[in-house]
């Protein structure tokens, strides 16, 4: 099968074709490598600075269109899937839609149906857009509710999603925002995560028969390490403030028990090294599922308390591993998750192996991989 993924969110598409090329499918990678992430991708369509860097995407767009053609399928990251205006992808989306066979919609972030679901009919308790009821008036809220809704943007979305083959979700969130629109073409999928070479070494027999994977047994560290990242221009809309004056005030309180790693904006393979000596890592306050930062932490045995919500744990039908440290989306709670943890590090080990094989049932990329394949074909 010949695919093309246009865009990036996290890795996901990059890590998505290196599952579907063990299976012997041709994938090509378009994308700006998730601007400083700068994740790997076979071509480049990044934005180049000055104030004609629209026009000079825009311009290698349409040079490159030939060459996007003739695939069995096509998938986009989001509605945005170039990063020029959203007038400007109607064109580009109906040549692709012309000049391929099959086009589905990724739901893996911010799109006019996350933004006006959980603005308007609040599937969610609570989400990047509202506490319950209540909804959410900070700054960067509001502006990407300014930028979606009754926009271009919103009628892109809502064009594409109405004509693509099939639409994907990667958590739980975007699921319950996009199913109820369309639920004879929506699913989800969890996200696609490579685990390390080595990762486990042994293995024992579930009670339903299965082998399920044993991460390498770990220690009770005495000083636990937190890892957190922080991206300033979506601090408050994430939850991180938050998070991480928790974190600072939960040193300051226990400095012989804990200490904090912090990376602000780094690129993808210096944020992986960073993160790699922590134990566990603080990730998006509002979230019911971990994302993909949270599940390379998990593949490498790092403990993540953020999104495990008893929904995330449903969709994909697991009953037996609870490895994600939940936090309500309040300063008092991540307080006290960190506070148990680093006043009883015995709980790590156990959490750390879960991690790892949470990671391996649900997440292993040649896993997710077949799952594409199967959805596509379908369609």
């Amino acid at each position: 099968m010949t695919i093309l993924l246009i865009g990036e969110y996290s890795n996901v598409h990059a890590t998505l074709a290196e599952g579907l090329r063990t299976m012997g499918h041709q994938v090509t990678v378009v994308s700006n490598g998730d601007f400083w992430k700068d994740y790997p991708r076979d071509i480049d369509v990044s934005r180049p600075s000055g104030p004609l860097g629209g026009i000079r995407l825009l311009a290698r767009i349409y040079t490159l269109l030939p060459r996007l053609r003739g695939y069995d399928v096509v998938q986009l990251i989001n509605p945005l899937f170039f990063e020029v205006k959203a007038g400007q992808l109607f064109r580009i989306y109906r040549y692709l839609r012309r000049h391929n066979r099959k086009v589905f919609l990724g739901g893996f972030g911010m799109d006019w149906y996350w933004v006006h679901g959980c603005t308007y009919d609040k599937p969610l308790r609570y989400s990047d857009f509202n506490f319950g009821d209540e909804v959410r008036t900070d700054p960067e809220a509001i502006r990407y509710q300014q930028d979606w809704l009754g926009t271009a943007k919103e009628r892109l979305n809502r064009m594409i999603a109405d004509d693509c083959d099939g639409i994907i979700t990667g958590l739980y969130e975007y699921w319950a925002c996009y199913q109820p629109a369309f639920p004879a073409k929506t699913t989800y999928i969890p996200y696609p995560i490579r685990l390390p070479d080595g990762a486990s070494t042994s293995s024992t027999t579930a009670s339903g028969g299965s082998t399920t994977a044993v991460a390498e047994p770990v220690e009770a560290p005495q000083k636990v390490t937190i890892f957190i990242g922080i991206n300033r221009e979506r601090s408050a809309y994430k939850g991180t403030d938050i998070m991480l004056r928790a974190a600072e005030d939960i040193q300051a309180r226990y400095p012989d028990r804990m200490q904090l790693l912090k990376a602000e904006s780094v690129p993808f393979e210096e944020y992986s090294r960073m993160m790699s000596s922590a134990d566990a890592i603080l990730d998006q306050l509002y979230a019911y599922t971990p994302s993909m930062n949270p599940l390379l932490a998990m593949s490498k045995g790092i403990i993540c308390i953020g999104g495990g919500e008893p929904e995330n744990y449903e969709i994909i039908h697991e009953t037996e591993l609870r490895p994600i440290i939940n936090v309500e989306p309040t300063y008092e709670s991540v307080c006290e998750a960190l506070e148990q943890l680093v006043l009883h590090p015995e709980r790590i080990p156990e959490l750390k192996r879960q991690s790892v094989e949470y990671v391996r049932r649900h997440h292993d990329y040649q896993k997710v991989a077949r799952q594409y394949l199967d959805f596509w074909t379908q369609k």
